[in-house]
């Protein structure tokens, strides 16, 4: 196994930052400095990271349905209930991918594989995820175009991949972005307040079926789908069709009669010619 496989697997960082690490040469393998990124990591190598060793763990992806008013961290200073509260001890070393605020709800990741993480996160990779938001007061279309257009927030600048209504007061909106309070603070610029905010899907992974506070975890199979989607994958609606107009029917070819005559042209059609009235026939003039 690559190092930079090898140390993402075991939680230090994603590959591309853990091939960063090999570089400034923070890695030894027994007892030698590794700048190596070809490196091959063998069975029985004692590996160490910054003075401390490191071993794989067995790779594990947690999905948690997240109930609004619990926080997305390890501990806190006032004693609030965190997602660890949910979660069996065996699973208290595992890091969120991503973070949703204390009063959002729904579905959240949580792993021990650095490179999940930076496939899901990082903005050249980022996975679609699609939220479910209820507002105080009546939407528009020319909110949701504004909403994909994008606007600069305090948290820098927002935008929407996708944006429609669902109802009066609900609207699905799709992201890539992963700023802070992002959905809240769009709304927020456009005059609204958001009540109720909860992310139904990241990437192919649907919230459906899965009970608020409850977890399951994903299999490999489910996992390596997130890395067979394609980086930055736009997923437009579908489009109805709409039926063709129906010509309408050509007057039967006859020739030299009123109806009309084929003729070379542009259209392939027009009117025949009707013939010139006769005036009195006259006789042969005198000499």
């Amino acid at each position: 196994m690559r190092l930079n496989r090898y140390l993402s697997q075991c939680g230090i960082a994603s590959r591309r930052g853990a091939e960063q690490i090999i570089l400034e040469g923070r890695v030894s393998i027994n007892g030698h400095i590794i700048k190596e990124l070809a490196t091959q990591v063998q069975p029985d190598d004692k590996v160490v990271v910054d003075g401390s060793p490191v071993r794989t763990e067995l790779p594990l992806v947690i999905a948690l349905n997240k109930p609004k008013g619990y926080l997305c961290s390890r501990g806190d200073t006032h004693e609030r209930m965190t997602i660890y509260d949910l979660l069996p001890l065996k699973f208290q070393t595992l890091h969120h991918v991503g973070r949703l605020d204390k009063e959002s709800e729904g579905l959240i990741l949580l792993t021990n594989r650095g490179d999940l993480s930076h496939r899901l996160i990082h903005p050249s990779q980022g996975a679609e995820k699609e939220y479910e938001v209820t507002v105080d007061q009546p939407l528009t279309a020319e909110v949701m175009a504004k909403l994909i257009k994008g606007m600069m927030t305090e948290e820098g600048y927002a935008r929407a991949e996708r944006a429609w209504m669902d109802g009066a007061y609900h609207a699905h909106v799709v992201l890539k972005q992963g700023l802070k309070r992002q959905i809240r603070l769009m709304f927020y610029s456009l005059g609204y307040e958001v009540e109720r905010l909860t992310r139904i899907r990241i990437g192919w992974l649907q919230l459906k079926g899965l009970p608020k506070g409850g977890w399951k975890e994903l299999t490999p199979t489910e996992v390596e789908r997130f890395f067979k989607e394609e980086p930055n994958q736009r997923r437009e609606p579908a489009r109805v069709r709409q039926p063709a107009p129906k010509r309408e029917s050509k007057p039967p070819r006859s020739a030299g009669t009123e109806q009309g005559e084929r003729t070379p042209g542009r259209s392939g059609w027009k009117p025949a010619r009707r013939p010139a009235p006769r005036g009195p026939r006259r006789g042969p003039k005198s000499r």
